[in-house]
């Protein structure tokens, strides 16, 4: 595996960060000297950040406990447990949330000492963003395929930090069938891990037309051990598809009741279900998204 590598986008004004599974898009937005220095900072923080939550690796794949958390060396790491906890009345481990916790820890990497405008840490579609006061940022979202609108729009205003999605279709593993659910919460280490507990609960047990494989048969490190995750979701009768949705959306109306997520949106199958004020703005051609989320 290469080391940390840094490089410009095509574009001249995005920042890719790459070191083995962590895939970085970086963006500041503000005067160009504070910018300049917010990516060095970031690109100094990126160079250990891997080879830290590798060295707690082993205790980050086993379940959390609700009322015993653990005390991580490193700063990712703790963003991982810290994310988790709440939700430990399931099984869960900190894993489900490490995509949104680098993103988390960089941000704040890129925005220490600084004055920017905006900013956000896109970390293969789970992003922790920066708004400064009246600001807004518009992400272009996965999953929607319904004739749904396909930006969410997030103002200072909301409190909502981190976006973050999952799903049987995305690059992580997932316990039930949901083609995608996009959270928006505090912080993106919370957006992830609740987004991973949302899709798995969009389920159906049992159903012939879902083929499932134990975790560990397709990587034998996985926190999901024998766990079963979804390789393929084969056809379903719009009231499976509902009652699948259903179950998700009790998850999130949970969530978002006990103040762990701002909101969500469930896609399966061409139907959808929406858990708090998503602000789903239509496409228009002359607007272009601030980043593609997902």
């Amino acid at each position: 595996m290469n080391g940390p590598q840094a490089h410009w986008l095509a574009d001249g004004r995005r920042l890719h960060l790459n070191h083995g599974p962590i895939d970085l898009i970086v963006e500041a937005f503000g005067a160009a000297d504070e910018c300049r220095a917010a990516y060095e900072q970031a690109v100094a923080r990126f160079q250990t950040i891997l080879i830290e939550v590798v060295k707690e690796l082993p205790e980050l794949r086993l379940p959390a406990f609700f009322l015993a958390p653990r005390a991580f060396e490193g700063p990712t790491a703790r963003r991982m447990e810290a994310a988790v906890m709440p939700l430990a009345e399931c099984f869960i481990t900190p894993m489900a949330a490490v995509a949104g916790s680098v993103a988390d820890e960089i941000l704040e990497a890129l925005l220490a000492g600084r004055r920017l405008d905006r900013a956000y840490v896109n970390n293969g579609g789970d992003s922790a963003l920066h708004l400064g006061k009246g600001q807004s940022m518009t992400a272009a979202i996965a999953g929607t395929g319904n004739g749904m609108a396909d930006r969410v729009t997030i103002r200072a205003a909301d409190g909502v930090r981190g976006v973050a999605t999952s799903g049987w279709r995305g690059r992580s593993f997932s316990l039930g069938i949901a083609d995608a659910v996009t959270v928006l919460a505090r912080t993106g280490a919370e957006a992830d891990a609740a987004a991973t507990l949302i899709a798995n609960a969009v389920d159906l047990p049992g159903h012939p037309a879902i083929t499932r494989v134990a975790a560990r048969e397709l990587a034998p490190d996985s926190d999901l051990g024998e766990m079963l995750v979804t390789q393929a979701v084969g056809t379903l009768q719009a009231a499976e598809v509902a009652a699948a949705l259903d179950k998700g959306l009790a998850v999130a109306e949970d969530f978002r009741r006990r103040g762990l997520i701002a909101a969500s949106a469930l896609f399966l199958a061409g139907q959808s279900r929406i858990s708090g004020s998503v602000a789903l703005a239509a496409p228009n051609k002359h607007e272009c998204e601030d980043f593609a989320h997902a």
